[in-house]
């Protein structure tokens, strides 16, 4: 049995993107490279037939999961959030209390993530940390360089 999934409708139309790419792009171009393959001949000893049909078990196994994770996606509808605390979709700016430098991440889910744009998965020792937390609380978070004691500052959507 599989997972939901909770998405943003940005990250639902990506992951729609991506698995349309994959079937209608990548799929053909693997089925094209096999039978390049198998045209050279003897397939027992034919190196490039091995591996395109190993590439096709990757991609079709790929495509199976994304396929899974479309099916169980559910869509987060913004406007019933509470924005008076931390949640999905949270844009958090905090404080290090030690070195008083400041922040902004949004949080959201994991396949989303993209630390780069300001996005970090809401299982990440941080954003566990701040889940459910209001503007002004004090949490502290365990990350791999140790305990980091960070500050609320502002929470918008």
């Amino acid at each position: 049995m599989s997972n939901i999934a909770y998405l943003t409708e940005e990250g639902m139309k990506k992951l729609h993107q991506e698995l349309d790419h994959l079937r209608s792009v990548e799929r053909p171009s693997i089925s094209m490279q096999i039978a390049e393959a198998r045209d050279k001949g003897d397939l027992s000893e034919n190196a490039e037939y091995d591996a395109a049909k190993e590439a096709q078990g990757l991609l079709e196994m790929k495509i199976a999961k994304m396929e899974d994770l479309v099916a169980n996606a559910r869509l987060i509808d913004e406007s019933k959030l509470d924005n008076s605390k931390v949640l999905i979709l949270s844009k958090v700016r905090i404080r290090n209390t030690v070195n008083n430098s400041e922040m902004s991440y949004t949080l959201v889910a994991e396949n989303e993530a993209d630390l780069r744009a300001g996005k970090i998965s809401i299982s990440s020792p941080i954003a566990k940390a701040l889940l459910g937390k209001k503007v002004g609380d004090k949490v502290e978070a365990q990350v791999p360089n140790g305990k980091v004691n960070l500050e609320i500052l502002d929470i918008t959507r």
